[in-house]
């Protein structure tokens, strides 16, 4: 860390004396904020120009100025984490790069522990289908620090493509996007990491069509359990629509599997155009994947009823799974389906992981995955495509060409009592 003058925080250099008069043994010692000859105490606001003093006129070798460094252009992101600015380097025009602003107004102690496991993540990881950390820059004003991640611009993000019903992807085109997430997960999860925020707006593609896993606000390390002790992670975690059952439910002791869950929901939302199970509440989500994927019970799941929420929830029993008749009249081809109902496995030990997904048929039949046809079917929109900048995606925007994502069959219609007030667009 960098610090300015001599010693810590403008202290003396150690073994420095003053020069003045001794003081009597018995004296009490100044108030450390005191000057040694006033007897009177630096207000808060003199302390407070002091400081901004020193953070303007010092240089931070490792954190640059962000105006003097990037020129913002436009914002393409909001959320709980921050925003995001599309901006412009002052050095070489030519190159754009996306801020992303560390939140610090709810922070009492220094930088926030999430942007810093956050930083160490990114900085370990290097692969082509992971979103590259440049640097981290800084500004001040109205005596607050402001930081803000560097990275490299990606031009659309999945949640932004699907929305606009003139972007169409083919099957070799929707291959091409389904391996690259794999890739980047089958990386990740080999160096023990894990995303938890798996969902389609953290999906990047560039215009070149190669595409970048992003925001990994919520991602860590996994540990392997010392002594047998099971771990316990937060079950806090991955936006409610793509979260899995066993974080519902009240598991701690999870790992690469919630990621794989969360991949499952993106790839249906390729052919669906809008995410496939928008539940209100945890109850309603838990109740959407039952009536998907089947009822949730020892026989398909072994252990689950020992799962803290299993005996709290109302846990649908007795509904079939019906992954693959729901998804039939959107995906076509018989391996896309199937691959996704391998995803959506209730039980997280029987669900596919990313290197049995990249070994999967729908990636080695005709036809094959083609980059070439996704960067040229991308080269037809000039315009950035970004979940903040599109119209709302839920429900999936009725009347703009598409029918309403996996509807319930008629006979379904009749809601339980907890589900009561929810309006069941999809499953």
């Amino acid at each position: 860390m960098a610090s300015g003058g001599s010693g810590m925080g403008g202290m003396p250099p150690k073994g420095s004396s003053h020069q003045g008069a001794p003081h009597h043994p018995m004296a009490p010692a100044p108030h450390p904020q005191q000057h040694p000859h006033s007897s009177q105490q630096p207000t808060t606001a003199q302390m407070a120009q002091d400081r901004d003093r020193y953070l303007e006129k010092f240089a931070f070798p490792y954190c640059e100025r962000q105006a003097d460094k990037y020129e913002k252009i436009a914002k393409i992101g909001q959320g709980t984490f921050g925003e995001v600015f599309k901006a412009r380097s002052r050095s070489d025009p030519k190159k754009i790069v996306a801020l992303k602003k560390v939140l610090m107004e709810n922070e009492k102690e220094g930088f926030p522990i999430t942007a810093l496991r956050e930083i160490r993540i990114l900085q370990l990881l290097n692969h082509d289908n992971i979103v590259n950390l440049i640097e981290i820059c800084r500004t001040y004003n109205r005596h607050k620090t402001t930081f803000y991640l560097v990275f490299d611009f990606c031009e659309h993000d999945l949640a932004g493509l699907l929305s606009n019903f003139n972007v169409k992807f083919t099957l070799q085109e929707i291959k091409k996007v389904m391996q690259q997430m794999f890739e980047g997960l089958y990386f990740i999860h080999t160096n023990k990491i894990i995303h938890r925020d798996m969902k389609a707006a953290n999906i990047l593609i560039t215009k070149q069509g190669i595409l970048k896993l992003a925001d990994f606000g919520l991602a860590r390390a996994i540990s392997i359990s010392k002594g047998g002790q099971p771990n316990r992670y937060t079950n806090r975690v991955v936006t409610l629509w793509y979260r899995p059952p066993e974080l519902l439910l009240g598991e701690r002791n999870y790992g690469p599997a919630v990621d794989m869950w969360g991949a499952g929901c993106i790839m249906a939302e390729m052919w669906t155009r809008s995410p496939i199970m928008q539940g209100n509440t945890e109850q309603h989500q838990l109740t959407l994947i039952a009536q998907l994927c089947g009822a949730i019970t020892e026989e398909v799941w072994p252990g689950v009823s020992s799962l803290d929420l299993f005996s709290k929830l109302e846990i649908p029993r007795g509904s079939k799974r019906r992954v693959k008749e729901r998804l039939k009249p959107y995906v076509k081809d018989q391996f896309a389906c199937d691959l996704i109902d391998k995803l959506l496995s209730l039980d997280p030990s029987k669900r596919l992981d990313a290197d049995n997904a990249l070994n999967h048929d729908l990636f080695w039949t005709d036809p094959m995955p083609s980059r070439e046809s996704l960067e040229r079917m991308l080269g037809n929109h000039n315009q950035s495509m970004f979940e903040y900048l599109a119209p709302t995606r839920r429900g999936g925007r009725a009347g703009a060409g598409m029918p309403q994502p996996m509807q319930q069959p008629q006979q379904q219609q009749a809601r339980p009592s907890h589900n009561e007030g929810y309006m069941d667009r999809v499953f």
